[in-house]
């Protein structure tokens, strides 16, 4: 069975800028996939050219088994994406809008799925307005129906939920995951990271072009399960001779609440007199295990294990 995305090798440059350094992954059918990194790492690059917006300057990339440049029909049928920004044509209502989109792919008499999506996303009552006349959280609804209007196999979503509502979040989440469960692909890219958590079951981390970590969420998360401290300050800082045990060392420096990463609960003591001898004052303390969003700090500031060590 063909991998739901195969990506091998993939570099893209602009003029000075390295945006993907030879990139290889591969995402299997029925997955709920997570892209993660930050502004600049590559990835809505890597979706540009998955989506065939875009060219590698080398290597290769398969939508099931189908070459995004050689056999770019097929891979496109198999694919619908939700972009980050908000493009419409302000001429049609958000139905006009859903046909058209399933004309593009060959489909007449598609008002069942149309209404179907629609009602999934809370668009019924919406269906004969005007896209102009919507607001940004209906218009990010109206890109996501149209990414699904063709019953994609794949789907990859861009920053989906950047700037909505958490109504919109919800009822997002519960049809996409509804559609995994029937077997669709779902690749997300996110920066709320709590999401990617609880929704994708393996995630990839791209810093500056290139994959930093790869492995299943839950396994990546124990690799950095080291219990964390949290201090409160209501007076004073982090002592100096502790900051190298800041998760987020800028924070140690600037911040009255700074996450430390402990060894073990005998650490607690030591720490906590070493701040009452240099004259700060902590008003709260939390012990806290680690979550994605604490692995996803540690690994862009470089405390990440070997990719070897990763897909090991």
């Amino acid at each position: 069975m063909s991998a739901a995305i195969s990506i091998c090798n993939v570099t893209k440059r602009y003029k000075k800028l390295q945006a993907l350094a030879g990139v290889s992954l591969e995402i299997e059918q029925g997955e709920f996939f997570g892209l993660l990194g930050p502004n600049g790492a590559g990835k809505t690059t890597l979706i540009s050219i998955i989506a065939g917006l875009t060219r590698a300057d080398s290597g290769s990339v398969d939508v099931l088994g189908h070459d995004v440049i050689t056999d770019f029909r097929a891979s496109r049928r198999a694919l619908g994406i939700v972009p980050q920004e908000l493009v419409f044509d302000p001429f049609f209502t958000v139905r006009e809008t859903l046909r058209i989109q399933s004309g593009y792919f060959g489909l007449t008499n598609n008002d069942a799925w149309i209404d179907e999506v629609m009602a999934n996303l809370d668009l019924t009552n919406k269906a004969d307005t005007n896209m102009r006349a919507l607001s940004g959280g209906m218009k990010r609804r109206v890109l996501v129906a149209q990414a699904l209007v063709h019953k994609p196999p794949v789907i990859v979503l861009d920053e989906p939920t950047a700037g909505v509502d958490v109504e919109l979040r919800q009822t997002l989440w519960k049809f996409i995951s509804r559609l995994n469960r029937e077997g669709h692909t779902i690749v997300l890219t996110t920066h709320y990271l709590e999401e990617a958590e609880s929704l994708c079951k393996r995630v990839a981390m791209l810093k500056q072009g290139q994959i930093v970590a790869l492995e299943a969420t839950a396994d990546l998360i124990k690799r950095f399960s080291a219990t964390q401290l949290v201090l409160s300050f209501s007076s004073g800082r982090l002592p100096e001779n502790l900051r190298a045990m800041a998760i987020d060392p800028e924070a140690a420096t600037t911040s009255s609440r700074v996450a430390l990463r402990l060894s073990g609960h005998t650490e607690l003591e030591a720490i906590l007199a070493q701040c009452r001898n240099a004259g700060a004052i902590v008003d709260q303390v939390q012990l806290q295990e680690a979550d994605l969003e604490d692995v996803f700090i540690q690994i862009m500031q470089g405390a990440s294990p070997t990719m070897a060590e990763v897909t090991a």
